[in-house]
């Protein structure tokens, strides 16, 4: 029996069609320890390592582990996004801002 989090990361890599061995090397993980996160309930994860899988996937590590599903993967998105962001060059950030500008323009 598959749990949430592991449910989530399946569904995640899948998605992005990404291998438990692709999905490992992104991670800094080994292969047998993306498919113990995927299949063991209950799985044991590591801060640090669900850290860089939620990162990899594009969520956060609040959405892999949210049991209820009170934050939608949209959110989680969003959330990490704007936490690379954060960490973008001003350069960056401005052509980013600009772009959004861009798009919200009616044609």
């Amino acid at each position: 029996m598959t749990n949430g989090l592991g449910g989530k990361i399946r569904r995640l890599r899948k998605e992005q069609k990404l291998t438990l061995d692709k999905l490992a090397d992104l991670s800094d993980s080994s292969k047998s320890y993306i498919w113990e996160l995927e299949n063991k309930n209950p799985p044991r994860p590591s801060a640090e390592k669900l850290t860089k899988i939620a990162e990899v996937l594009g969520v956060t590590i609040e959405y892999l582990l949210d049991e209820k599903q009170t934050i939608t993967e949209e959110d989680a998105v969003d959330v990490q996004f704007y936490r690379e962001y954060r960490h973008m060059d001003p350069d960056t950030k401005e052509k980013i801002r600009e772009m959004v500008k861009l798009w919200g323009k009616p044609g």
